[in-house]
């Protein structure tokens, strides 16, 4: 178990970063000091999402992982989305384990997880400043959390997502390819979670409208789908 002293000292480390790549090398130390083997940052999934990839803000998951899980096309097949999107607390499982909130991981999955020693995980739901939702993720091969560990792990966490945030909304923007004041709106609402016809009928418009200045926009900022085109313009802060 993590003491207050290493907890105090990974703390100290998060809060004196300078830039994200600072952060996840904080992050990193935190895994291990919890056993743990991997951490990932990663925007929050939508019911419609069908890739992992494009979520991906942050990872230290081996990249033949993520290809081999989108290949398969595995998200849509994820127990794990309905529960961390109805969590606002840590969440901890394995796949190993009784203890998994009840979790049917089908034998594909499984057997992904098990090839990449994915099999323990922890997960904090967190929400920016901006409201956007991301999720913080430490897998590997350890033993369930127990909930004092978890407890200590998620504070740990959201101090080192604060950290993270701040120093994204200080980057300055770069150049980027201009989107229009129409462009922009429909990205915003998307954003929002309204899907085309929602957006339709709030700007008296056509959803074959809306899918023309969504794909305007994915091509513009070199994206493959919504989910990507969404977490880009936050990044580049096109969108609050």
């Amino acid at each position: 178990m993590i003491t207050l002293e290493r907890q105090a000292a990974l703390n100290k480390e998060i809060s004196s970063s300078g830039s994200h790549p600072d952060v996840i090398s904080a992050l990193k130390k935190v895994a291990l000091e919890f056993g743990f083997q991997h951490v990932t940052l990663l925007a929050s999934p939508d019911p419609d999402d069908i890739l992992l990839a494009p979520l991906i803000v942050e990872s230290t998951w081996p990249r033949e992982y993520v290809r081999e899980f989108d290949r398969r096309r595995l998200m849509r097949r994820c127990p794990l989305a309905p529960l961390l999107l109805g969590s606002a607390l840590p969440v901890s499982w394995s796949v190993d384990h009784d203890d998994n909130h009840n979790l049917q991981f089908d034998t594909t999955s499984i057997e992904l997880l098990r090839r990449y020693d994915i099999v323990s995980s922890a997960a904090m739901p967190l929400h920016s400043v901006d409201g956007h939702r991301f999720l913080m993720r430490f897998d590997g091969t350890r033993q369930p959390l127990c909930q004092v560990e978890l407890n200590e792990l998620g504070m740990i966490a959201l101090h080192a997502f604060d950290v993270f945030d701040r120093l994204r909304r200080n980057v300055p923007r770069p150049s980027v390819p201009a989107l229009t004041a129409r462009e922009l709106e429909v990205v915003r609402w998307t954003s929002q979670g309204k899907t085309s016809n929602e957006i339709g009928n709030i700007l008296s418009l056509s959803d074959h409208t809306i899918n023309a200045y969504l794909t305007n926009a994915i091509r513009k900022l070199d994206c493959v789908n919504r989910t990507q085109l969404v977490a880009k313009a936050i990044r580049l802060r096109l969108i609050a």
